[in-house]
C-alpha cells in the first residue's frame, strides 16, 4: 500500500483491509471484487490485484508462507527488488537493500552525487551502493530508518538537515547542495486525453454500468460505458462508438451533464457525461467482462474508481 502512497493516506485503508482479510488464506479465498472495494480511492489498483493473486500462489504453492528467497519472491505478482529487498531484510533478516526513491534521493545526497537519478544505470550504481551499505545486524531496520529518513527529513524539497540524524557525513550538506540535489531528467510533459461516459437508465431507473476488462487500466473495476475519445473523432460519435464497441448496442447522445477531471500517474485525463438513451439492441459483454442495471444500493457494494465516482456525484441531482 505504501508503494506511491504516503503513510498518512494509507493507514486508515490498511486497518480497514486487514480487518477484512487477517490473513492471506481469508485474501486468497475473497473475490476479487472485495478486494477492490476494499483498495477503492487509494489508487493504483494493480497493486490489489497483485496482492490478490499473489495471495493464492502462496496459499496453494507456499502453504501460506511467503517465500524466502529474492528468487522465489520476485516471481510474485508485483513484488520487484524494491519489494522483495523490504520483505526479505524486514521480516527475514537478510542482508539485502530496499532502494526507493526516497533512498535513492539520500544517497546522491550523502555521497554528492550529480547524475540523474532515475538514470537506469543510475540507478543500478546506487542500488550497489546500498547493497554494500546494509550492515549484518539488523538489516530490516536499516532498510526501514532510511525509507522514514527519507520520508520525513530528507525531503525532496527543503530537506530538514538540522534535524537530520547523519548530516555530518552529508557531502551534499557540506558543499551546500542539498537543495540542488537529487538530479533528475526533465520529465516529458504529461499528456492530457479525453473520455465520455453514457448515463443510460432503464424503465426502472437504473443505470447501466460496465465490469472492465481484466488487464489494463483499472483493471476489473465498474464504470459507466464509454472511454477514451481520438484526437479526430467529437465527443457525442466517439462515445456512440465506444458504447458500441464495449457492448453493441446503439445509443443517442443527448445533453451533457458533467465533467471532472483526474490525473493518473502518466496522463490527465477529462471526462464528459452525457446523458444517453438505448436506441437498439441488448448489451453484450464486447469489450468488458460484464454489465448489470444497478441500483443506489448496488453502487455502494461496486469497487468503482475515484473518477466514476466523482461522476455519479456529480449527476445525482440531475
Amino acid at each position: 500500500m505504501l508503494q506511491q502512497t504516503q503513510v498518512d493516506t494509507v493507514i486508515p485503508y490498511y486497518h480497514r483491509f486487514l480487518k477484512a482479510f487477517p490473513d492471506v488464506y481469508a485474501l486468497a479465498a475473497a473475490p476479487l471484487q472485495d478486494v477492490l472495494k476494499a483498495w477503492e480511492n487509494l489508487g493504483y489498483y494493480s497493486r490489489a490485484g497483485n496482492i490478490h493473486a499473489a495471495s493464492h500462489i502462496i496459499v496453494n504453492q507456499w502453504d501460506g508462507r511467503i517465500p524466502d528467497t529474492p528468487e522465489a519472491i520476485k516471481t510474485l505478482p508485483g513484488i520487484g527488488k524494491y519489494s522483495a529487498g523490504a520483505i526479505l531484510s524486514i521480516a527475514y533478516g537478510q542482508v539485502l537493500p530496499a532502494v526507493d526513491g526516497n533512498v535513492r534521493r539520500i544517497l546522491c545526497r550523502v555521497f554528492a552525487i550529480r547524475k540523474p537519478m532515475d538514470d537506469p544505470g543510475e540507478q543500478k550504481k546506487l542500488l550497489e551502493l546500498a547493497a554494500a551499505l546494509v550492515p549484518a545486524k539488523h538489516p530490516g531496520d536499516f532498510n526501514q530508518a532510511l525509507m522514514d529518513l527519507g520520508a520525513t527529513i530528507c525531503k525532496a524539497k527543503i530537506p530538514d538537515c538540522s534535524s537530520c540524524p547523519i548530516a555530518s557525513i552529508c557531502l551534499a550538506r557540506l558543499l551546500d547542495l542539498q537543495n540542488i540535489l537529487p538530479i533528475t531528467r526533465k520529465a516529458p510533459a504529461t499528456p492530457h486525453r479525453q473520455a465520455a461516459a453514457a448515463v443510460i437508465r432503464n424503465s426502472e431507473g437504473l443505470l447501466l454500468f460496465v465490469k472492465r476488462p481484466a488487464i489494463g487500466l483499472l483493471a476489473s473495476l465498474w464504470k459507466l460505458p464509454g472511454g477514451f475519445i481520438d484526437d479526430m473523432e467529437n465527443m457525442e460519435t466517439g462515445l456512440q462508438h465506444r458504447v458500441k464497441e464495449e457492448l453493441g448496442i446503439k445509443i443517442r447522445v443527448g445533453n451533457k451533464l458533467a465533467i471532472v477531471h483526474h490525473a493518473y500517474t502518466h496522463f490527465r485525463a477529462t471526462l464528459q457525461a452525457y446523458d444517453c438513451r438505448l436506441l437498439k439492441g441488448v448489451p453484450e459483454a464486447l469489450a468488458c467482462q460484464e454489465w448489470h442495471w444497478a441500483s443506489p444500493s448496488d453502487l455502494k457494494k461496486l469497487p468503482l474508481s475515484k473518477i466514476d465516482r466523482m461522476i455519479l456525484a456529480a449527476i445525482a441531482s440531475c
